[in-house]
């Protein structure tokens, strides 16, 4: 794991012990940079390679805590590690994710769009892949929730409590 550190006068950027741009602000639950200093929620490490079971209970436990951004890195970090067949799942994944995120911030036009091109890439894989419940994870109430929270936050305008909205992903839809 890098370790990251604030970087001298003449270079602005926090950066990590290979050199590379990482910003080093705590962050909130939503992922919010608050200001250096500040209490944050423990940020997720990155890279981390996990059993694509493991990727589901803990993606669904920070979801159900309120933490949709933190799940994204989750599913992040399965897109990028796991099989070449399964890529595309875990980033539709990782955009609904994100997609709450957006809605919970109160970006309701930036997480309606992410919340439906992640139900899209759900339900392109399930067909693709021929597979409508991998891992135990229903891609097509998925879709259907993501697409009903799209719906509320454009109708509403404002932001969504990300606890209340938080999907179960072996099924059961919240909201």
């Amino acid at each position: 794991m890098s370790r990251i550190s604030r970087a001298g006068a003449d270079d602005r950027r926090d950066r990590d012990t290979e050199g590379r741009a990482r910003n080093a602000r705590p962050r909130d639950g939503l992922g919010r940079p608050l200001p250096y200093g500040a209490d944050g929620v423990e940020r997720q490490p990155e890279g981390v390679v996990r059993s694509p079971a493991e990727t589901v209970v803990e993606a669904q436990a920070l979801l159900a805590a309120g933490k949709p951004f933190h799940a994204h890195e989750v599913f992040e970090d399965a897109w990028k590690s796991g099989p070449a067949d399964e890529r595309a799942l875990w980033r539709g994944l990782a955009q609904l994710a994100v997609g709450l995120t957006h809605a919970a911030r109160g970006n309701t036009t930036g997480g309606a769009r992410l919340l439906r091109r992640g139900a899209g890439a759900a339900e392109q894989w399930a067909a693709e892949s021929g597979q409508n419940r991998p891992y135990g994870m229903d891609l097509a109430e998925l879709a259907a929730w993501a697409r009903r929270l799209a719906g509320v936050v454009e109708r509403d305008g404002t932001a969504v409590d990300a606890v209340a909205w938080a999907p179960r992903l072996r099924g059961s839809e919240p909201g």
